[in-house]
């Protein structure tokens, strides 16, 4: 093969070169923009349902009879204060969505018979949390009734099951990959 040849073929191989770093670059700037995307409208769906997209869950209301301790329970436990709305509401905006307190006997002004305080029994409040363990030791002087013990459950998490005042059952839980990580 002939210098000029020799020569050609480098430049073929290195235009190759560019080419392929090029696209993958293309492919990583796509990717990103896409998990870019799909970020933004994980935030945006708590507030606003995009057209076509599908329903996003951003509140949960419980229905309680004493709002006022309701929300004493769960500021401590969520360490989060509440937003109050009146005497009636009180919310807690976590980074998932609103975790709402709302009065029975206004619920029932709006609503007739469509909800009973303290009736939960079919629901569970699940808190995605660093350390289960951690969380029940913390919460030993706040939680009345416990229901679980720190427990590693068949599904991959470490969780603890207790109930608020009102009864409502809560599982504060930590995935297991994140327990490994943490050590």
């Amino acid at each position: 093969m002939g210098r000029l040849d020799l020569t050609f073929t480098r430049r073929v191989a290195t235009n190759k070169q560019i080419v392929m770093t090029m696209l993958r670059i293309s492919r990583f700037a796509m990717m990103l923009a896409v998990a870019a995307a799909g970020e933004l409208a994980g935030l945006q769906a708590a507030e606003e349902h995009p057209a076509g997209g599908l329903p996003t869950l951003a509140n949960v209301c419980l229905i309680s009879n004493n709002v006022k301790r309701l929300v004493d329970f769960y500021e401590p436990v969520l360490e989060l204060k509440a937003k109050w709305s009146g005497e009636d509401y009180a919310e807690f905006r976590t980074s998932a969505g609103v975790l709402a307190v709302y009065a029975a006997d206004a619920q029932e002004q709006y609503i007739p018979g469509s909800a009973q305080a303290a009736q939960n029994r079919n629901v569970i409040l699940e808190f995605s949390v660093a350390d289960a363990d951690g969380e029940y030791r913390r919460l030993q002087s706040l939680v009345k009734v416990w229901v679980k013990p720190p427990t590693t459950q068949p599904w991959g998490t470490r969780s603890i099951y207790f109930r608020d005042p009102d009864g409502n059952l809560v599982d504060f839980f930590t995935p297991l990959k994140w327990q490994r990580e943490k050590r």
